[in-house]
């Protein structure tokens, strides 16, 4: 009988000129790491009779892999095909050129974080940011934290801890990350006052849960769902008419939240800022990088009185922006002061509004190419999609989009393996692409894809990581 082949020592494949490569890209550690691992793997495949490939160059190709995945950036660029445009998980709103450009550079040195020129000492990191959001919502001022679930947090403890809230039933949201309203209040030392039921409220609701420990009135954006049919809220107007009556502060947290109305370039109403603000709320809290376009952030907007005493509470700290939030958000909000061009230059609001006919063509371009590299184990149709906007944002709503249907060439048994396997494929390229697995097919939403060539150019290694 034969022996069988034996692996090389660790000490002599690591002289061997392909690993000398290798460690001169990645290191000595990362590579020995590696190849450890994969002879390993080759002994135990030996022992179970596998036919095994232990030349160098097979090993190599193997560790190069461990070590490019060791070396890969997190978070890695992908291409967001699921046909949601701001998609939480995948990083949600891509940034304009003009606030990738502002992070580099804040990036690169020092830079005016917490420093004022004109008077030549120390400054207000938010100033620059809140005086574009006073010009852009009519605020009396504004004040930037982390992201919105840190303005919520820091407007309740400011304004009513261990004090009460009261908040329509309908209103007590939990979105992504398991952020649920009532939690959010716990911590932040207040008392929920549940009014109304889940599809009705009224104001006589909240007159009747008012007393003399209430900190404030609240109302909430929900989000990602909507009550409908019989349903009833109280205007943001009466709201803040018996907040102010018992001199108390009237907060919006508008979630998502917009500057601009998206209804000019065909999108469904949504409020804005400056709307509530009109309506009498005393300060709306909303997201940068939702609707807005810009990074991850949390803008509380409003009277200047309440804005003052949120920068005084010592959570604020805590849950500050940094500088490359900070010159990313600037930079979007300049955007802003020109919105008849947004648009153009800012790639939320264009995903958002192209042209399912424009959409229509790139999935005729793409079919071609990607049934090449599918091969005849797969089919891949134009088929007609519904994008959502996401993050919360208006969430019964849907825009016509174009696609690509990825079905198994023979169906039956194993078809749905087959299927999740060739989706693994498609995540696993250099620029790994997301789908949505759905009623037996694969469904690359196009709506999202703005780089064509680099996906069609990496079909070639689908399969082959």
């Amino acid at each position: 009988m034969t022996p069988p082949k034996r692996p090389p020592s660790v000490e002599k494949a690591m002289k061997a000129p392909v690993f000398t490569s290798l460690t001169d890209q990645f290191g000595r550690r990362p590579v020995v790491d590696g190849l450890r691992a994969t002879l390993d793997q080759a002994r135990s495949a030996l022992q179970a009779g596998d036919d095994v490939d232990l030349s160098f160059e097979t090993l190599a190709a193997v560790v190069a892999r461990h070590c490019h995945q060791l070396f890969a950036r997190a978070p890695r660029p992908v291409f967001n095909l699921t046909g949601t445009v701001l998609h939480t998980n995948l990083g949600r709103a891509p940034l304009a050129e003009p606030a990738i450009e502002a992070v580099a550079e804040v990036a690169r040195g020092s830079s005016t974080l917490e420093f004022d020129l004109a008077r030549g000492r120390r400054g207000e990191r938010d100033h620059n940011v809140a005086e574009r959001l006073k010009r852009l919502t009519g605020a009396e001022a504004a004040l930037v934290v982390n992201n919105n679930a840190a303005a919520v947090l820091l407007v309740l403890n400011t304004l009513a801890l261990r004090k009460e809230v009261p908040v329509s039933r309908g209103e007590l949201i939990e979105i992504g990350g398991a952020f649920r309203m009532p939690d959010i209040m716990a911590r932040a030392g207040c008392r929920l006052i549940e009014v109304g039921t889940t599809n009705r409220t009224h104001l006589r609701d909240f007159e009747g849960a008012m007393g003399p420990r209430t900190g404030m009135l609240m109302k909430v954006h929900t989000s990602n769902y909507v009550v409908q049919g019989f349903t009833a809220d109280v205007p943001e107007s009466a709201l803040a008419d018996l907040a102010h009556d018992h001199d108390l502060p009237f907060v919006v947290d508008l979630g998502s939240g917009t500057l601009v109305d998206l209804s000019r370039w065909g999108l469904p109403k949504e409020p804005t800022v400056s709307e509530t603000l009109s309506h009498g709320a005393d300060l709306v809290t909303f997201s940068g990088d939702k609707l807005l376009g810009g990074p991850q952030a949390g803008l509380i907007a409003g009277r200047a009185d309440l804005i003052a005493r949120l920068a005084k509470n010592p959570m604020k700290r805590a849950m500050r922006a940094d500088k490359m939030t900070l010159a990313a958000l600037d930079a979007t909000l300049a955007l802003y002061e020109d919105s008849g061009s947004l648009p153009w230059k800012l790639p939320a609001l264009r995903l958002l509004t192209r042209k399912q006919g424009e959409i229509a063509d790139q999935a005729e371009r793409v079919r071609e190419p990607l049934s090449h590299a599918l091969g005849a184990d797969f089919v891949a149709d134009v088929v007609t999609l519904k994008s959502q906007i996401g993050s919360g944002a208006l969430p019964v709503e849907a825009l016509p989009s174009t696609g690509l249907a990825i079905k198994p060439a023979k169906g039956g048994r194993g078809a749905d393996a087959r299927l999740r396997k060739l989706a693994a494929q498609f995540r696993a390229l250099p620029r790994p692409v997301i789908g949505a697995l759905h009623d037996g097919s694969l469904l690359l939403d196009l709506r999202c894809l703005d780089d064509e060539a680099r996906f069609t150019e990496q079909l070639a290694d689908l399969g082959t990581s």
